[in-house]
């Protein structure tokens, strides 16, 4: 079984997202594993589609944490961090 890597251009052009979006979701913790070699960033193909099935929802009501992180995120507001929510 060969291990399929993509860079950050890559999955940029796969999700439709710009390039810049990627480091600044990395440095926050969010999206896929990621490899750093030799200076280099690659996410393999595995952790991509594992990530992007953790973001599915049947509704808008039953959104996954990672899917709200992303929706903050895309609109360029603050990224929420599960750590400062206060308990219900």
């Amino acid at each position: 079984m060969e291990v399929v890597h993509l860079n950050q251009k890559q999955l940029a052009t796969r999700w439709s997202v710009s390039e810049a979006r990627l480091p600044r979701w990395r440095s926050a913790g969010i999206g896929p594993k990621f490899l750093k070699l030799c200076g280099r960033v690659l996410y393999r193909q595995v952790d991509i589609e594992a990530y992007e099935a953790s973001c599915l929802a049947t509704s808008t009501k039953s959104r996954g944490a990672q899917s709200e992180v992303l929706r903050f995120v895309g609109n360029k507001q603050q990224i929420p961090t599960f750590q400062n929510r206060r308990p219900a």
